[in-house]
């Protein structure tokens, strides 16, 4: 804002020197420049700061975002919770399309609660692989993006219904841990399997473990952040405290493995998600070590 301002005022200036003459500047000529520089002055402060959005300034970390940027301002700190085997897993559920930004998912789909980013291969998909295919989950097709959340908790809590599944009665001041990874949905039985990812192994450990999640899709990228979902914006942040691990690369998912997920988990998911709009002001965002 300042490098505006200052521009602005010597864009003023320099207007009055131009029909100035050589000679010295009379008193009433320099006060004259000064009112006019004060009065552009005054109108470029107006216009920034009725067209600079409302930041959330008083929140922690802010997702999602950019994961190839580890740029962040944000000072708020918390602890980082465990790694997800020393957890329970409490919740699963997936969002249309990638609410983060990564190597593997930059395509920008559009700003609306259903766009955020798809993966970079979609345009690639064979007939075969975009062929329809109907059932019970639904806000997906073949050829979109999903980016699923495997939610864990250091509290005593079982898998279950929303994110409440994490933090039951009686468990105060829970670490949170979100394990994610972005698919490319297509109609292909040879894709990965989501029943299988997406199982519940009991007592794995002592905690709940999901069957699995991949893991040959690059370095996970850790840092902390806040839950997502299109309720929250830029102005309008999470409260919550969530330690995320996002896998940078996307992996081919089979539409029928969803569908077949859906027609019973103990999640009750049975529709995708939207999106939160990628978190890009620099002070909504954790600096990534």
């Amino acid at each position: 804002m300042n490098k505006v301002l200052g521009a602005a005022a010597a864009s003023a200036l320099l207007v009055a020197c131009v029909n100035s003459t050589s000679t010295e500047v009379a008193e009433d000529e320099t006060e004259a420049v000064i009112a006019e520089v004060e009065e552009v002055v005054e109108e470029v402060a107006e216009i920034v700061e009725t067209s600079a959005p409302d930041l959330c300034l008083d929140a922690g970390p802010q997702t999602p975002r950019d994961i190839s940027s580890v740029v962040g301002l944000n000072t708020v700190t918390f602890p980082k919770a465990p790694p997800s085997s020393s957890m329970n897993l409490c919740n699963i559920h997936t969002h249309t399309n990638a609410e983060h930004k990564g190597p593997g998912f930059s395509v920008f789909v559009d700003a609306t609660d259903n766009g955020g980013y798809a993966c970079n291969e979609t345009a690639d998909l064979t007939e075969a692989e975009l062929k329809p295919s109907e059932g019970a989950y639904k806000g997906v097709v073949p050829g979109q993006t999903i980016e699923v959340h495997w939610v864990h908790t250091t509290c005593d809590a079982m898998p279950g219904e929303g994110l409440g599944a994490c933090v039951p009665e009686g468990c105060t001041d829970p670490l949170l841990r979100v394990e994610a990874q972005t698919f490319l949905v297509v109609n292909d039985e040879a894709a990965l399997d989501f029943t299988e990812m997406a199982a519940v192994i009991e007592e794995k450990g002592g905690f709940y473990q999901a069957g699995m999640i991949p893991s040959d899709t690059g370095v996970p990228v850790t840092f902390p952040g806040s839950t997502t979902g299109p309720s929250y914006t830029q102005a309008v942040c999470s409260p919550a405290q969530v330690t995320w691990n996002v896998r940078p690369m996307c992996a081919k998912l089979d539409i029928n493995s969803l569908h077949a997920w859906a027609e019973g988990n103990v999640f009750n998911e049975t529709k995708s998600h939207g999106v939160r709009q990628l978190v890009t002001a620099p002070e909504l965002l954790s600096p990534i070590q």
